[in-house]
């Protein structure tokens, strides 16, 4: 098996969309050691899939097609997938029935119109899951055509119960591969290769790669062997070593966020947060409560874009503003003590700042931010030039803002 390649067909695109599912599907089959060759998005065009997928069959093991089961996205899809397998399209009676328990799951009746969602190539497999609509899997020639619900809540559950295995056991990878990515936060991808430097290009069991993820270093350790107890061995050596040269700089492994590795800190010392947000609007306080459990540690969170709003909310002294601007260390850190006071939590983040696209000056250009973190250790007032667009900049502050708490909580 030489590899796979990813198409997601329809509107998702044309919305605008950065393509999430496909980006995850890359993840899941990068896991296991699957080379994804690339990754392509085709309007809901029957000729311009026909070409795409003809294309992808030729050259890959696997073909991971995203669509919508309904609508002509779905129909395109059955039709293509069928006419190059040179299959009828036929009722597939397990589809139709993990269709109508889905619908009895959520408390209705199918509508007849929708059987012909259960209309798939002769041959086809159908991958049912726990909750949601299935998805389906066919071979073309030498190549597995995998056709999963674009936009599904479930679509991950699927990956794990039916993609990933197919991968591992019909198409046969000739080995065992173990993908582990450690994740960084406050590190120059300059720093990240000049640490990793012994690792990087290196010829052996274990590959160690460093990527930039929305202005962060994921450092990726890919380990193969003939066997997983031998890709395991592999990989723990390499990965200590590794992460002891990262340091603090490491906040988690593989899906770990840092929202959560925040979460964790909080909870083993037994502390609460709160937060204050200006250039930010909530985007903070709402990866933090995005965590299961969150209310354990999360006291509360404000939004105070006006200065009237800091100083009411927060006692920011109004000479200060006066004096330094809103966009300022000192009111940085008036905020955080301010928010503290407020919620009696001993832990406060506030942000400050200039996202954008307008608003800035040659002395605070679009993208300073000022953040400052309180704990029982101490406050810490950092100033920060980020790039990008406002959502970008936004981003970048949340992200600087919890690993600025993270490490004060380390010490």
């Amino acid at each position: 098996m030489i590899g796979a390649r990813l198409l997601t067909v329809g509107a998702a695109h044309l919305a605008g969309s950065e393509d999430a599912a496909g980006l995850a599907m890359a993840r899941a089959l990068l896991a296991e050691g699957l080379p994804v060759l690339g990754r392509a998005v085709v309007d809901e065009d029957e000729g311009a899939l026909e070409a795409s997928l003809r294309a992808a069959v030729e050259t890959a093991g696997l073909v991971v097609v995203l669509a919508a089961s309904g609508g002509s996205s779905g129909e395109i899809v059955r039709r293509v997938v069928a006419r190059l397998a040179e299959a009828r399209l036929v009722l597939s009676e397990r589809m139709l029935s993990a269709l109508e328990e889905d619908f009895s799951r959520r408390g209705q009746a199918m509508p007849r119109r929708l059987d012909r969602l259960a209309l798939l190539p002769q041959g086809a497999q159908v991958w049912p899951g726990a909750a949601g609509e299935p998805g389906w899997a066919l071979a073309v020639r030498q190549t597995l055509v995998a056709v999963l619900p674009a936009g599904s809540a479930h679509l991950s559950a699927l990956v794990e119960e039916h993609l990933r295995p197919a991968v591992r056991s019909r198409l046969g990878v000739g080995e065992v591969a173990i993908l582990r990515t450690l994740r960084t936060a406050g590190l120059a991808p300059a720093d990240a290769e000049e640490r990793l430097g012994a690792w990087l290009g290196r010829e052996g069991p274990v590959s160690v790669s460093c990527l930039v993820v929305e202005g962060d270093v994921w450092v990726r350790l890919l380990a193969r062997g003939p066997s997983r107890s031998i890709a395991v061995a592999a990989l723990k050596d390499v990965e200590e070593a590794v992460t002891a040269a990262l340091g603090q700089d490491c906040y988690g492994r593989d899906s770990d966020s840092l929202e959560e590795a925040v979460g964790r800190l909080l909870v083993q010392r037994e502390l609460t947060l709160s937060v204050a947000e200006s250039c930010t609007g909530g985007l903070l306080a709402s990866r933090l409560t995005d965590v299961p459990g969150s209310s354990r540690y999360v006291e509360r969170g404000v939004v105070v874009y006006s200065n009237d709003a800091k100083e009411q909310l927060l006692g920011v002294p109004n000479a200060l503003l006066r004096a330094h601007g809103a966009v300022s260390a000192p009111v940085a850190e008036a905020m955080a003590r301010g928010i503290c006071a407020a919620s009696k939590s001993p832990c406060g983040l506030a942000v400050t700042g200039i996202a954008g696209p307008d608003g800035g000056t040659p002395d605070k250009p679009v993208g300073t931010v000022f953040i400052a973190a309180a704990a029982p250790a101490g406050v810490e007032v950092k100033r920060f030039r980020f790039s990008g667009s406002r959502e970008a900049i936004k981003w970048q502050s949340s992200q600087a803002a919890l690993d600025l708490l993270r490490r004060l909580l380390l010490r």
